[in-house]
């Protein structure tokens, strides 16, 4: 795999941040109304140094770059919708080989946007992986579908949350769980359950440089990479 993956994932990270502020300040300058937090949600795209870092993996296990497509062409077939947009994609001779989501959470709105987060990860898995049964990409092996997750590091993240309970008790797993902790179980559990291949959770900081942690060894960016690397590789030597 790439020798300097660690930095340049350190990189990569901090250009999200970087990114974030352009789009920001570029909404502030043009008098836009969204041009608060929201500003640098709406700005556009953000992953790009995350998607190219993916992107060199992917070439240094063998793909050909023509193979590997991020940012247009990104459409694949649903099972309850026509299509979806996914952020990474490799098709390869007729053969869809790999699919990964970049999603990322930054304060001060954590509890609603969790669930959303929780809700579009599973839908979209759930999609997926119900079209490749119905045969929308061929007969083909299963594709590895990756979900890659980049939440902020700040003290409320980090702080204990209380569960409503008005009816039911909730996983005793969730009781106390911070939203970090909420994010790195949802995360193990889209595994667990094979919803995704892999998955990473990334907690960041906006500080510049950025202080990079991952709460749990099997969601770091490094076995991420690792397994899409292994995946693409044994796709290259069986041709």
């Amino acid at each position: 795999m790439l020798a300097d993956l660690d930095e340049r994932f350190q990189s990569a990270v901090q250009a999200f941040w970087d990114a974030r502020d352009r789009q920001q300040q570029k909404q502030v300058e043009a008098g836009k109304i969204d041009a608060g937090t929201r500003g640098a949600v709406t700005g556009g795209t953000q992953m790009g140094a995350l998607e190219t870092l993916l992107t060199d993996v992917l070439i240094a296990a063998g793909l050909s770059h023509k193979n590997i497509r991020a940012r247009t062409g990104l459409a694949l077939p649903g099972y309850y919708r026509p299509e979806k947009k996914w952020d990474l994609l490799v098709v390869a001779d007729g053969q869809l080989l790999l699919a990964v989501e970049f999603k990322s959470q930054v304060g001060p709105s954590f509890g609603n946007n969790f669930n959303n987060r929780t809700e579009e990860a599973i839908g979209n898995a759930e999609d997926i992986w119900t079209a490749y049964r119905e045969g929308r990409f061929g007969q083909h092996p299963p594709p590895f579908l990756g979900y890659f997750f980049l939440l902020e590091d700040c003290t409320r993240v980090h702080a204990s949350v209380t569960n409503a309970e008005p009816y039911f008790k909730v996983d005793p797993l969730f009781n106390g769980a911070s939203y970090a902790r909420r994010y790195e179980i949802l995360c193990q559990r889209l595994v667990l359950e094979r919803k995704y291949t892999a998955a990473c959770l990334t907690l960041a900081t906006k500080d510049n440089p950025s202080r990079v942690s991952h709460p749990a060894d099997f969601l770091s960016f490094r076995r991420f990479a690792a397994e899409a690397h292994a995946y693409a590789q044994a796709f290259v030597n069986s041709r």
